[in-house]
């Protein structure tokens, strides 16, 4: 792969995580709760000193420890190991990028329900929409992607519907997290549940449907198989 090819994959990467950071914190901003991938994380930011950005980071650190027992042994090749380890700075970035967007939104306030809904909807299908261009140029994967990938391919599933567990099971710890420090549900409403049933049959929409290899040639340089 040639040295522009391989710098703009990563740069349209990171912009992606920008994106992916903004629809996060939208979905935050819309006072519904947040996305599954974020439950747990909000959910401690906001019981502890720590921001949601930091938390991010540590529960992206805990999923990349997952996806290394996941690809281990017949499971997974040195390819998938550099996958996997690559995607600890990103997080770093990811996470700078939460915080970052949580600030520049922070004056975002639904003044009404059907205003919270359109920024939770928003939130959802730009999150999605990152997701697949993750998925499709093999640049590089976000440690909750990564965690969605591993457990469907070592459970043989597909990608849309595995997320849909993964998350639902998210919101669940999330709310026991929140029960635990509070004994109330903080953090996790009605809005969660919502993004975690729809946002992975989003992604198979836009994987199948719409975001085709040869769209995808229009944005990025994919090498031919």
């Amino acid at each position: 792969m040639e040295k522009e090819s391989l710098i703009k994959r990563y740069l349209v990467f990171i912009a992606g995580l920008y994106f992916l950071a903004m629809g996060i914190s939208l979905i935050v901003h819309s006072s519904l709760g947040t996305t599954p991938i974020s439950s747990m994380n909000y959910v401690l930011s906001i019981n502890t000193s720590l921001s949601l950005g930091t938390w991010t980071f540590i529960v992206n650190l805990l999923m990349i420890i997952i996806q290394l027992w996941l690809a281990s042994g017949k499971y997974g090749t040195r390819k998938d190991t550099i996958e996997i380890l690559l995607q600890i700075p990103f997080s770093f970035i990811f996470s700078a990028f939460i915080d970052l967007n949580m600030i520049l939104i922070r004056n975002l306030v639904p003044s009404n329900y059907g205003m919270a809904v359109g920024i939770l909807l928003a939130g959802c299908i730009i999150q999605s929409i990152v997701v697949v261009l993750e998925i499709k140029p093999k640049a590089a994967m976000m440690s909750a992607e990564g965690l969605v990938k591993y457990i469907a391919r070592r459970c043989n599933k597909k990608f849309g519907n595995v997320k849909v567990y993964v998350d639902i099971t998210l919101v669940s710890l999330a709310i026991l997290i929140s029960l635990a420090f509070t004994m109330r549900i903080e953090g996790v409403r009605e809005g969660s549940v919502i993004a975690a049933c729809i946002t992975g049959y989003i992604v198979n929409f836009l994987n199948y449907k719409v975001m085709t290899r040869k769209t995808l040639y229009r944005i990025i340089p994919i090498k031919h198989e």
